[in-house]
């Protein structure tokens, strides 16, 4: 349960940074060949679509797993405690999921406004080992040859 309200949080710190993020420092980090500056500078110019991304949709989908996670440890708590009263039992737990998403979020939004060059640079030493490691780049384009010849 954690472990989705923390990428909930990571994944808002991003979308909130990304738009707020200067491309100045990150152009000048790269010509100095600084490992994530390159990956940092294409998070910047994609802006739009990784705010999108992470905020709306990644955001949305974590809220919606914390809440059905919720309804499945209520009913596993009834189902061991047959005492407790399973709706103030549902309004408890989905009311300290709500606080602790609102309240993250809340605190998030000034660390990805205050630092978001950090934020982003962080995120794009994270894309380069990544793409270190695996050899995956969401940044590269693939594109098949127009003809026969591969022109």
């Amino acid at each position: 349960m954690f472990i989705i309200i923390l990428i909930n949080i990571a994944a808002d710190i991003v979308g909130t940074a990304v738009t707020a993020a200067s491309h100045v420092p990150f152009n000048a980090k790269s010509a100095k060949r600084i490992r994530g500056a390159p990956h940092g500078l294409q998070l910047i110019k994609n802006a739009d679509k990784v705010a999108n991304l992470t905020n709306d949709m990644l955001s949305d989908i974590t809220t919606t797993v914390g809440g059905a996670l919720g309804i499945s440890i209520v009913v596993q708590i009834v189902k061991f405690g047959p005492a407790i009263s399973q709706f103030w039992l549902n309004i408890l737990v989905t009311a300290l999921i709500a606080a602790m998403i609102v309240s993250g979020k809340a605190f998030s939004k000034k660390i990805a406004l205050t630092h978001p060059d950090d934020v982003i640079f962080l995120v794009g030493r994270i894309l380069a080992k990544v793409e270190e490691t695996t050899g995956y780049s969401p940044f590269r384009k693939t594109r098949a040859p127009r003809n026969k010849r591969g022109e």
